[in-house]
């Protein structure tokens, strides 16, 4: 192990994003999120399309990888993806809709795509997850929701 391998993997911690600072400076350097987990406009009553649809409204690109819905090809005008790591380009964030213990087959995928950060949104935690993302390099949010902070950091602007 190089040291800088072994300092990138000693300070992991340090990518586990809590404070409402590390978030609003996250929120600034994002532009392209895919939402693995979103749902699609016939359930448009629910969190994972709401979030995200709201969340595009304010200026940030929509990558939709919805995990069931296998005949959708669009959501929120943007075409679907089946895996994160089939995403053309770079992806900035990763916003996870899934329960906590269903997050765990989709690691291999995030780490696929080197999304600079993993949001896992209210009510969604997985503590073994969020360790390998941040030794990875990859920041990570968790159990928070991400229109409730993009609308606290449009409103500090």
């Amino acid at each position: 192990m190089t040291s800088t391998s072994s300092t990138h993997s000693a300070d992991w911690r340090s990518r586990l994003l809590d404070s409402g600072e590390q978030i609003r400076d996250l929120l600034g350097r994002i532009k392209r999120i895919a939402v693995l987990g979103i749902k699609t406009e016939a359930q448009s009553f629910q969190p994972a399309f709401y979030v995200p649809e709201y969340v595009q409204s304010a200026g940030y690109e929509i990558i939709p990888v919805p995990v069931y819905y296998p005949d959708v090809t669009t959501i929120l005008g943007q075409p679907v993806y089946r895996h994160v790591a089939d995403i053309p380009g770079d992806v900035d964030l990763v916003n996870v809709f899934r329960r906590s213990h269903d997050v765990p087959p989709h690691v291999d995928d995030i780490l696929a795509k080197r999304p600079k950060a993993v949001w896992m949104q209210s009510g969604i935690r997985h503590d073994e997850v969020a360790e390998r993302l941040a030794r990875a390099g990859i920041d990570v949010v968790q159990d928070r929701c991400l229109m409730v902070e993009v609308r606290s950091a449009k409103a500090l602007e």
